[in-house]
C-alpha cells in the first residue's frame, strides 16, 4: 500500500501545515493508504514524497493544501 510521508522544517515553525496537509490526505484517502507520516526536518524543508518520489517541494511549488491532494492522487490506488 502506498506510504506518504510530509517533511517540514521544525525550525521554521511548519509543523501547522504538515499536520494540515496529512489530515486532508487522510481525509481524502482514508483507508486507500497504509501510512501518512510527519517526518521532521530543517533548513526550511517542506516536502511532501509518495512512496519516495517527491510530488510536493515548497521549494519549487505554491503551498496549497487541495494541489498537494491532487498530486498524491494519482499514486494511491483506488
Amino acid at each position: 500500500m502506498t506510504r506518504v510521508e510530509v517533511e517540514y522544517c521544525v525550525p521554521c515553525g511548519m509543523a501547522n501545515r504538515a499536520v494540515d496537509v496529512s489530515h486532508a490526505i487522510l481525509t481524502q484517502f482514508g483507508e486507500s493508504i497504509a501510512e501518512a507520516a510527519l517526518v521532521t526536518g530543517d533548513d526550511g524543508i517542506f516536502v511532501v514524497r509518495v512512496d519516495g518520489t517527491v510530488v510536493f517541494d515548497l521549494s519549487e511549488d505554491a503551498y496549497d493544501v487541495d494541489a498537494i491532494v491532487r498530486a498524491v492522487r494519482p499514486h494511491v490506488s483506488s
